[in-house]
């Protein structure tokens, strides 16, 4: 069996470059990547189907055909042309997305058509949507974020819809998303309350009702536990040198965050915590994994213009509270010396934190558990059901006195939150375990018959009105 992944946005490669410090390669990536390895290794070939990228910038993604350097040709990177040659932000894909459905057809075309496709994301929905018309063939939607939840968080209105949509480009979104839940064979969720929760949504009222068992399957993702493990044998010595270089106090504990520098992870939250929280301030110390800087109170200047904006106020937050012995910053390399700083910090009884505003799932705190971190987490999102039953402490992300005393919680019970979740992630949160789900999909999915021809409906026709209502518009 072969198996198509569509992810046109960001690229892949065996150094894993850029993942995680920038914006189109997040945790979607680490999702596509580790899924397609974990079904390689169950013996299914595996085409990961993306973008080529000529562009001396980006020196890493011009090869058309690569791999992971592991299972060899069995899980390939296919690099596509369409787009032109340059480094495109994902945004700005949306009008080239036609391009690659015809690049993916003429790749095929001499060759053995993949028997199922997986589509991660809006505009791998929109790509879906096209193969299944044109060739007839099957696919999973995974959404990963939706855009609805997006434009509820950013406060898109009437007054500023405009601008919203000429950045964001809302109207296709919506309309990819729709068509992707609407003609998928299975609709993919991480956590039940992402399936009724954003699913749920009234812009997609019409396209997918979230209550409909046949169109869901919840399957969480895992975690590459070769590399997330509480094993201290698991560490080079230059991994763990490196860490130790930029942990001042490694026996005492630390609040951990790691995360983008984007307003939604809310890093600040956490600062503000520390900064109206005696009790915390004297509990532990705070750790900022900041990827791309030293010591960002000298070169801030190496991070990009978006990262800075974050950062800026947050440096001034920790100086007018007294907090810059307290704080520390590191900047890691590689998942290695992450899990390695993990590892460190969960011996001397530290805590991860997770202040985003809103967490779909919620990948980083699981590794951080499998490494020996306690955990306290945002109650919005996947964390509220992976944490629940006393696994982790729960906050409000926009309270910070409320998230300062979930932090003082988990660090007075630092053991026993360690041991629950670490216990709750190996029984759960495997990759072996998500792509064993899938192939049940896929499987099931291909003894479906393909539409007939007229059979696939048109979802869109009211989107337009469901838009304007959204809007307040009449």
């Amino acid at each position: 069996m072969r198996i198509g992944f569509i992810n046109p946005q960001g690229n892949f490669d065996r150094q894993d470059s850029y993942l995680t410090e920038h914006p189109d390669f997040g945790g979607q990536l680490v999702y596509v990547k580790e899924l397609a390895l974990a079904m390689g290794r169950q013996g299914i070939d595996v085409d990961i189907l993306t973008r080529r990228i000529d562009d001396p910038d980006w020196p890493e993604f011009s090869e058309p055909l690569d791999d992971f350097g592991e299972l060899g040709e069995r899980v390939r990177i296919v690099r596509l042309p369409f787009g032109g040659d340059r480094f495109l932000a994902k945004e700005q894909l949306w009008p080239h997305l036609p391009e690659f459905v015809q690049a993916i057809e003429a790749f095929y075309r001499p060759a053995s058509w993949p028997d199922f496709f997986t589509a991660h994301y809006a505009d791998a929905a929109a790509v879906a949507f096209q193969l299944k018309q044109r060739q007839g063939k099957p696919f999973t939607f995974t959404g990963h974020s939706l855009g609805a939840q997006k434009m509820d968080k950013l406060g898109v209105t009437a007054a500023n819809f405009e601008a919203m949509e000429n950045r964001y480009h809302f109207s296709k979104r919506l309309a990819a998303e729709r068509q992707g839940m609407a003609l998928a064979d299975t609709i993919v969720t991480s956590t039940s309350e992402e399936r009724f929760g954003q699913y749920g949504h009234r812009l997609y009222s019409g396209a997918v009702e979230p209550d409909d068992d046949s169109r869901f399957r919840v399957i969480p993702p895992g975690i590459n536990s070769r590399i997330f493990n509480a094993e201290e044998a698991s560490d080079s010595k230059s991994d763990r040198s490196s860490v130790l270089a930029q942990v001042p106090h490694p026996n005492e504990p630390h609040v951990v965050v790691s995360s983008r520098l984007d307003p939604k992870k809310n890093v600040a939250g956490v600062v503000e915590a520390f900064a109206c929280s005696p009790g915390l301030r004297e509990a532990a110390r705070l750790a900022l994994f900041v990827r791309g800087t030293d010591d960002p109170w000298t070169d801030l200047g190496r991070l990009g213009e978006g990262e800075r904006q974050v950062l800026m106020p947050i440096l001034a937050r920790i100086e007018a509270a007294g907090l810059r012995d307290r704080v520390h910053f590191l900047n890691l390399n590689s998942q290695r010396q992450l899990a390695c700083a993990y590892r460190l910090l969960g011996r001397s009884g530290s805590v991860f934190a997770l202040p985003s505003l809103f967490e779909p799932f919620g990948l980083a705190p699981i590794e951080a558990a499998a490494c020996g971190l306690a955990v306290a987490a945002t109650r919005n999102g996947g964390p509220a059901e992976i944490f629940a039953d006393g696994v982790g402490e729960l906050f409000d992300p926009e309270s910070p006195a409320d998230m300062a005393a979930a932090l003082e919680r988990a660090l007075a019970n630092q053991q026993a939150l360690a041991a629950s979740a670490a216990e709750r992630v190996a029984e759960r949160y495997t990759w072996e375990q998500t792509a064993s789900a899938y192939l049940e999909v896929i499987r099931a999915g291909l003894d479906k018959p393909p539409p007939a021809e007229g059979e696939i409906e048109d979802v869109n026709s009211e989107l337009a009105a469901r838009l304007d209502a959204y809007l307040g518009q009449p």
